[in-house]
């Protein structure tokens, strides 16, 4: 993949921090799993707009931009890590909780605002007897138990996924539709 910005489609290069940090993303590639994630709180009908929202992780791929994301939408955000003290305590604050922290189920239904958006991000193969493969696919999230508590939440697998691929699709066209413009222009 180049290392250019703006012929990175999936948004998530090094070089990208700094950008993201200075709000100059505009002019290059939103990353492609925070991009879904954002589309899915919009289409939840859920106002973003004033909304408390946490992120449970912090990384450079998923973590940093969409706590970005959701406060250039005007969220208020909290951003949660390993070292975050009362984690539950923190989420259950959320009108709008993303978890992107790798830990399968670890975001309990009593970690969870009654009512709150839940977009669950995280991949994670568990032993499971019952499977040819031996294993199944879970969150970060108990989907089972907080699917009781939540007015939205996403599945693992089915969820997250394939928004992120339909963004790399989306990023793509719009990286080719801006090769054709630059070629127009010399």
């Amino acid at each position: 993949m180049p290392s250019h910005p703006k012929k990175t489609w999936m948004g998530s290069t090094t070089k990208m921090l700094a950008v993201w940090l200075t709000e100059s993303w505009k002019a290059f590639f939103v990353p492609c799993t925070p991009r879904g994630c954002l589309e899915l709180i919009k289409r939840s009908g859920v106002p973003i707009v004033g909304a408390r929202a946490v992120v449970l992780g912090r990384s450079k791929i998923v973590g940093s931009p969409m706590s970005s994301l959701l406060l250039w939408n005007h969220a208020t955000v909290t951003t949660c890590h390993s070292k975050t003290k009362d984690l539950p305590s923190v989420c259950r604050e959320a009108d709008i909780l993303v978890v992107a922290i790798g830990r399968p189920r670890m975001v309990k239904a009593d970690w969870v605002k009654p009512g709150a958006v839940v977009i669950d991000c995280g991949i994670n193969a568990i032993p499971d007897a019952t499977r040819s493969s031996g294993t199944r696919l879970v969150g970060d999230v108990d989907f089972d138990e907080v699917k009781k508590v939540a007015s939205y939440i996403t599945p693992v697998p089915e969820g997250v996924g394939p928004m992120t691929v339909a963004m790399l699709i989306s990023n793509t066209v719009d990286s080719a539709k801006r090769c054709l413009k630059d070629s127009l222009k010399q």
